[in-house]
């Protein structure tokens, strides 16, 4: 039986510990205990850039090196499949810093695959119910909504819900059609070249909204942990 009253002594809200103790005070907790740094705004979306950028160009690999195969054998949506599995399974290693405080790793993991999964399905049906523009549109606004709503509940952070669908979708758009672009341009003399370079553009849009939406998600917890850390104790 869980013991509401030491739940709300320790400050920890019942409703929220089923999201991997994502919420406010339970990421202050552990920051606190582990005297955990609070990276920046700017020191998360580099970061997030770097890190996702990395995932990326290795997520694009089935598709530019092996999508003859994949179509042939598996489908555009088995291919499509195979490349959201590497996206997840590179991604805590690299990002899993992005949330404040010790055990960060398998929280990223858990809540990173249930958000990419959702955002990956609803990509995949938009993209192939619409196609061309209109479709990929389609995909990263359903994709990305998924993504922010599944973040907002797992931090409780459904103030910022807004914002962070906003920070994802605008900045994952922006990658994905920048790349878009160089991959059309570069296509016919480098094949191979264009698709990564999507890869790499796709990554470093993804990449800092994903890095500005963890932020976002987790102000509450900065704002309990700087309540009672001094200004010098603080990262820049």
């Amino acid at each position: 039986m869980v013991d509401y009253t030491h739940a709300r002594c320790s400050g920890i809200a019942t409703s929220t510990m089923s999201w991997f103790q994502l919420d406010p005070q339970s990421i202050a907790n552990r920051a606190r205990a582990a005297g955990s740094a609070l990276p920046s705004l700017g020191a998360s979306c580099v970061r997030g850039i770097v890190g996702f950028t990395v995932v990326s160009l290795a997520g694009f690999v089935p598709w530019a090196v092996f999508g003859h195969w994949f179509y042939r054998h598996s489908g555009e949506a088995g291919l499509y499949g195979v490349c959201a599995l590497v996206f997840i399974g590179l991604s805590a290693p690299l990002l899993h810093r992005l949330i404040i405080g010790p055990g960060s790793l398998a929280r990223f993991y858990k809540v990173f695959s249930a958000a990419f999964t959702a955002y990956s399905v609803a990509w995949i049906a938009g993209f192939l119910t619409l196609r061309g523009h209109p479709g990929s549109v389609a995909g990263l606004f359903a994709g990305t909504a998924l993504m922010g709503l599944i973040l907002a509940a797992a931090f409780d952070a459904w103030g910022v819900a807004f914002q962070v669908i906003a920070a994802l979708f605008l900045l994952n758009s922006l990658g994905y059609f920048i790349g878009g672009v160089i991959e059309g341009s570069l296509i016919r003399q480098h094949a191979l070249a264009a698709k990564l370079l999507w890869g790499v553009s796709y990554g470093m849009g993804f990449g800092a909204g994903l890095g500005l939406a963890l932020h976002l998600c987790q102000s509450r917890a900065r704002a309990l942990l700087a309540a009672e850390t001094p200004p010098g104790a603080r990262s820049p």
